[in-house]
């Protein structure tokens, strides 16, 4: 038996029809298989019918953020809460994973093999991630893998490199369960790495614990032209802390909410939040995007939200909110290079088989040549990326490596998605093969900002 035999469909944590939908995505799935029916056109109904199914999925939801648990205040809020160490450097250039971090993401792969690809087409239909794939990720310890066991985590030191293997693997399953399912442990990290002793005592304890919350970092807005590195939200001080106003999209899991990192602007300087759900003027509302539907993404509206003066995460003057991008942008590079390595997978077998004029298709130089640069550039993607993490791991300045990765995944990312559509000819565009999936997802990669985290 293998080790995640028990979450396959139909075991013990299968994916239970009753188990991957809440109201609203039996309705938003009720209404398509509707839509494809011919009675609507025997009832004059179509029309009424297609504008109902994108109301429903545009729309979906929009309520005040649920009040979940409590998180009680513990700890000394002014002192410095602890730190994982800074990885060793061997002196040579070996990028090899360690025998433990191979032993993680061989169980990882395998998850996102037996859970998360056969569960990716109706999430992608639903905008949201059965929970059963969200059980999975917590069991094989998705949540603590950034923080150091002083903390309650797995690692003695900072995880970047297993961050991005982690994340790479689970994508080649699905980007978008990928992100549900790292969500929450990209905010634990971001508490470990910058958190008080007060926060890391205060809401650390949850995420080691068996009924780990919702959370995400909401960093992007939608504006036209967004620069992250300068948030429209802002931070406005007061006598008992501050209050925040803006608006955050592309927030995974939001309709579940209990826990944000919030980016807003706070006296010129971009800072991080904690933001608790259920906080008076918070609310969410249903996002929808072209990609990455998996995660459930939402807008979070924050309407004069007041917070204490100890929500601050990290510093004041930008230096945490701007390594916070940096390892944000890393990990969706990790994530391009993990759904690049699934199109490449799926390809390479696929022209193999597949014949035109009396022989496959992969004959041909033309084809050949695609499939071949793909691999070339999937491999530069890679390469780029576990640099960036072996210096971010080793306590080093990683700006420029993050940016040369960033710009070579977000340009190649979505030149593979094309070339993946394209070798499928007709088949590539219809959802009877993942790879239009996949091209929708990997144009994520150069307009995501935050919601995971190495």
């Amino acid at each position: 038996m293998s080790l995640l035999s028990s979450l396959r469909p139909g075991g013990r944590h299968g994916i239970a029809e009753s188990e991957t939908r809440d109201p609203i995505g039996y309705a938003v799935a009720a209404l398509s298989r509707l839509a494809q029916s011919d009675v609507l056109d025997r009832l004059g109904l179509r029309k009424q019918t297609e504008t109902a199914v994108y109301t429903a999925t545009r729309g979906g939801f929009r309520t005040i953020t649920k009040a979940g648990r409590t998180f009680s205040r513990s700890g000394s809020s002014s002192s410095a809460g602890s730190r994982p160490a800074d990885a060793a450097r061997p002196g040579v250039f070996d990028l090899t994973p360690s025998e433990d971090e191979q032993m993680l993401v061989d169980v990882v792969t395998e998850l996102a093999a037996e859970v998360l690809r056969p569960a990716a087409a109706e999430a992608d239909e639903t905008c949201i991630a059965p929970e059963a794939v969200l059980k999975a990720g917590l069991e094989v310890g998705l949540p603590i893998l950034g923080l150091p066991e002083e903390l309650g985590g797995i690692t003695e030191e900072r995880s970047a490199v297993a961050g991005v293997l982690v994340a790479e693997a689970l994508a080649h399953g699905d980007l978008g369960l990928a992100v549900a399912s790292l969500a929450p442990g990209a905010v634990a990290t971001a508490i470990g790495l910058w958190g008080t002793e007060a926060q890391q005592q205060t809401y650390l304890p949850a995420f080691t614990s068996d009924d780990v919350p919702a959370a995400a970092l909401a960093l992007t807005e939608p504006t036209v032209l967004f620069d992250v590195l300068s948030p429209a939200t802002t931070a406005v001080r007061t006598d008992d802390g501050f209050v925040l106003s803006g608006l955050k999209s592309a927030v995974p899991r939001g309709a579940d909410g209990e826990l944000f990192v919030v980016g807003a602007s706070l006296d010129g300087a971009p800072v991080l939040f904690l933001v608790e759900a259920g906080t008076a003027g918070l609310e969410v509302e249903a996002d929808p995007a072209m990609g990455v539907r998996g995660a459930g993404l939402a807008r979070l509206h924050l309407r004069d939200v007041a917070v204490p003066a100890d929500a601050v995460l990290g510093t004041t003057d930008g230096t945490t909110y701007a390594e916070c991008v940096r390892l944000s942008r890393l990990a969706w590079c990790a994530l391009g290079v993990g759904v690049g390595q699934a199109v490449l997978d799926y390809v390479t077998p696929y022209v193999k088989e597949r014949e035109a004029f009396g022989e496959p298709v992969a004959h041909r130089q033309s084809v050949a040549f695609m499939v071949a640069n793909i691999a070339i550039e999937l491999q530069a993607m890679r390469l780029l990326t576990w640099k960036a993490a072996s210096r971010a791991a080793a306590g080093k300045d990683v700006a420029r490596d993050v940016a040369l990765a960033r710009q070579l995944c977000a340009d190649k990312g979505m030149q593979i998605g094309l070339d993946g559509v394209q070798l499928l000819g007709g088949h590539g565009f219809v959802k009877e093969h993942p790879v239009e999936r996949w091209y929708r997802d990997l144009r994520s990669i150069g307009v995501m900002e935050g919601t995971v985290l190495v």
